[in-house]
């Protein structure tokens, strides 16, 4: 008897198309060795990454400004002017700081409008981000593909302006100072912005529009770059997050559009001690540089006056090449797909190709492996973090071992519809059964024909699968290559998806993940039709999966390049001279320990004033700690006075000693009106990312040590009240706490205020002493009759 091999031919077949859909994703080399002057080059632009991230250089320490100098030096030594933008900007959630702006501008032939450049030069404060990845590769593409550019002596139309902005991290306050206060941002057509959410991984194009995308797509598919990766629908998911970048600032308050590009692998190292010249993916940056310079070529040449437009058009990606299609086509699409079905359906039925019964049976193991893999995943990841609670530690939701949890999951998941769809002796039931998950993806693309357009393209899989069907009901036979070749859209279009949801979003999203994956293998039924034994791939996916739990217990302790966050700050509390250690952290560990104790006290009351999170950190435990003869702030109330109905404010807080930045709260009964802080008032870009402080008036990051100044206006009915946080980034390096330094493989949590010394107190005026004149002291405390009195004046 002759053995049947085509379930390894077609396993091995899928294997080498998705092993090129995600080997063809970005470039899988770089240039080790010197590249010529007239191409971008890999190595030149990490050594420029190299120097910018030697150390921290988040907004108001020193190495901000060393940084800020080098680059000037650096667009200087290729021919370049460089000018500064300094200024107050405050962002609608009240992020208030002074901005430092590098700009540089060459100039075109016949300028339609301006190219802009754009990428951020400071680090994240707060968990000492030495900004590899975020910022500086983004820095770094930009200057080499300009020194390219100039090498080439490269002809061009249209101005060119390069842009690094300050204070990204903070609130888009550098890109707002731009926007609204500089000359040449009403010249600008069209921006090209480099960010990054991770250290390694492809770079994902994202356009921002402000209404139709059509010419948007177009223009990006005429530049022509070699290793596109986007899609229509990550931009649908990623305008519902709360993530903004520089280019929101343009979009929303310049109307200025563009494209961002950023990649989000290895998602654990983003903002931490870890995002490292060390961590940063060469292959990542090369990928970065295979998307300016060809669109650096192009774009200083078109005609830049007009990306707005009234319609929209979906778009995805394929290995070396992008494709789109008008919205309108999804509706046609829609109904082809679901005339196809119902044809084959018919058709097969009337040719007993297909069976009625099996048809209906074919919903129970579609809802039973999505019911089944679900739950088990959801279920799953909650017992993980159970068992190893040193996950929440990490505020991302992607632990340093999450990949091996995704291959886990969805290994587990494979043996779950394996054995939810065996064979049962019959003949061919796969297809039957598979037009369950046909209708069922056919919903799907009417729910996104209505709600989702940008995720249209999902219906092609479908199509494919149909056809699929169509074949088998047409010839009775099933053909194992055209299978494969007919599976190709389902590989290329979902499953990039089940990978990168829980890298983008979380192992959180896991369950959503596994859910997709038996939503493609559903799709792929006619080609799993040819695995007779499905109980032993069913076994086999099932050691897959415990080999890959395996490794990721053996890799879940941390270590010292795997560093475990922790957070640590001190709080001297002025009103009631008291002070407090107090950590956001869950799970506490010996160096949190040394300071709070084994048995810490609940920090709720450290909560009242909340401080702005990404995640919504709160403080979780604290302990009492020894007081430090820390200097208190200087408070002046500059004006204190009432008008008609309101009671105008002018405070002044001076800092004596070196401080990072100021919090202020009011109470949520008092309505402020008018608000000024340092001369500015509030810019609103409509920002995505969500306000989870309560209370908050203003939040300064300061520069040069300066004061902070507020001016506003209230109801004269009502009672100021107002709380003051003034922090200084200096927990490790105070003199006056002599600090223990972190232990190897710990770093400082980000996204929460870190490492701080923090004093609280109320603002409110010193009480007023009236001060009497020396002549009329004596007569207020001693009674005298009026005519000694006016004797006694008279000789004075």
């Amino acid at each position: 008897m002759r053995k049947n091999n085509t379930p390894i031919y077609s396993l091995l077949l899928l294997i080498t198309i998705l092993f090129g859909v995600f080997f063809f994703m970005m470039p899988q080399s770089y240039d080790e060795s010197e590249a010529p002057l007239t191409e971008f080059s890999t190595k030149r632009a990490l050594a420029t990454v190299k120097e910018i991230s030697s150390k921290p250089h988040f907004v108001g320490s020193k190495n901000h400004e060393v940084v800020a100098d080098y680059l000037q030096k650096e667009v200087q030594d290729l021919g370049l002017q460089t000018s500064i933008q300094e200024g107050f900007t405050m962002t609608e959630k009240g992020t208030l700081v002074k901005s430092k702006n590098i700009v540089t501008i060459i100039k075109g032939s016949k300028n339609t409008k301006s190219l802009l450049l754009l990428s951020h030069y400071d680090s994240a404060p707060h968990s000492f981000s030495k900004g590899a990845s975020d910022d500086a590769s983004g820095v770094a593409t930009i200057l080499e593909s300009i020194r390219a550019f100039l090498h080439n002596k490269t002809p061009h139309k249209n101005d060119i302006i390069i842009l690094f902005t300050d204070a990204e991290e903070l609130g888009l306050n550098g890109a707002a100072l731009f926007v609204t206060q500089h000359k040449l941002a009403k010249e600008v057509g069209l921006v090209l912005n480099f960010e990054a959410r991770g250290s390694s991984g492809p770079s994902y194009m994202l356009m921002e529009t402000n209404d139709g995308n059509a010419k948007m797509v177009d223009a990006f598919k005429a530049g022509n770059v070699c290793y596109p990766v986007s899609n229509s629908l990550m931009y649908s998911i990623y305008k519902m997050l709360p993530n903004d970048t520089d280019l929101t600032v343009f979009r929303e308050q310049g109307k200025i559009q563009g494209f961002n590009f950023a990649f989000i692998d290895s998602h654990f190292n983003y903002h931490t001690a870890q995002d490292k010249y060390e961590n940063l993916e060469p292959k990542t940056l090369a990928h970065q540089g295979s998307y300016l310079f060809p669109l650096l070529n192009y774009f200083s040449n078109a005609d830049l006056t007009d990306f707005n437009s009234t319609n929209n058009k979906v778009y995805f990606n394929v290995p070396f090449s992008f494709l789109s299609y008008p919205f309108g086509w999804i509706f046609p699409m829609l109904i082809v797909a679901f005339g196809l079905l119902f044809l084959f359906v018919f058709v097969g039925l009337g040719k007993r190709a297909l069976r009625l019964d099996e048809i209906i049976k074919g919903f129970v193991p579609l809802l039973g492996s999505l019911v089944t893999a679900g739950l088990v995943t959801y279920v799953g990841w909650k017992l993980l973090l159970n068992f190893y609670p040193q996950y929440n530690d990490i505020l991302h939701g992607f632990t340093y071992n999450g990949h091996d949890y995704i291959y886990a999951f969805v290994s587990l998941t494979l043996a779950i519809c394996f054995l939810f769809y065996h064979n049962d002796g019959k003949r061919n039931p796969e297809m039957s059964q598979l037009v369950a998950p046909l209708f069922v993806w056919l919903l799907i693309n009417l729910g996104i024909a209505f709600k989702l357009q940008g995720a249209g393209f999902l219906i092609i899989p479908v199509i494919a699968t149909s056809l699929m069907l169509g074949f088998y009901v047409l010839t009775q036979k099933s053909s194992w290559i055209l299978n494969c070749l007919l599976a190709i859209p389902t590989l290329i279009l979902l499953v990039p998806f089940i990978y990168m949801f829980p890298i983008g979003l979380g192992l959180k999203i896991l369950f959503g993940s596994t859910i997709l994956t038996v939503l493609t293998f559903t799709l792929l039924l006619p080609i799993w039709g040819s695995y007779v034994k499905k109980g032993i791939w069913a076994i086999f996916f099932i050691l897959v999966s415990i080999g890959f739990f395996i490794k990721a217990h053996q890799s879940s302790v941390y270590t010292t390049e795997k560093a475990k966050p922790n957070s640590l700050v001190y709080i001297l509390d002025a009103d009631s001279n008291k002070a407090n250690w107090a950590t956001y952290d869950i799970n506490l560990d010996e160096w949190t320990k040394n300071y709070l104790g084994k048995n810490p006290k609940t920090a709720t009351i450290l909560n009242s004033d909340k401080l702005y999170s990404k995640y919504g950190s709160q403080f979780t435990f604290m302990a009492d700690a020894a007081l430090a003869k820390i200097p208190k702030p200087t408070i002046e109330f500059l004006r204190d006075t009432i008008k008609g109905n309101q009671h105008l404010y002018k405070i002044k807080i001076t800092s004596n000693r070196a401080v990072n930045r100021y919090d202020i709260f009011i109470n949520k009964t008092i309505q402020i009106n008018n608000l000024k802080a340092n001369g500015v008032k509030s810019i609103d870009f409509k920002s995505n990312i969500a306000s989870k402080t309560s209370g908050k008036l203003v939040t300064y990051y300061v520069v040069d040590n300066l004061p902070l100044v507020l001016e506003f206006s209230t109801s004269n009915t009502q009672k100021l009240d107002l709380d003051l946080m003034e922090s200084s980034f200096d927990l490790l390096a105070n003199r006056l706490l002599k600090m223990t330094p972190r232990k190897p493989g710990m770093i400082p949590t980000p996204f929460v205020l870190n490492d701080a010394v923090i004093i609280k107190q109320k603002i409110k005026p010193s009480p007023k002493v009236v001060e009497e004149k020396p002549a009329f002291r004596r007569y207020q405390t001693t009674k005298r009759d009026s005519l000694t009195v006016a004797i006694d004046s008279l000789k004075r």
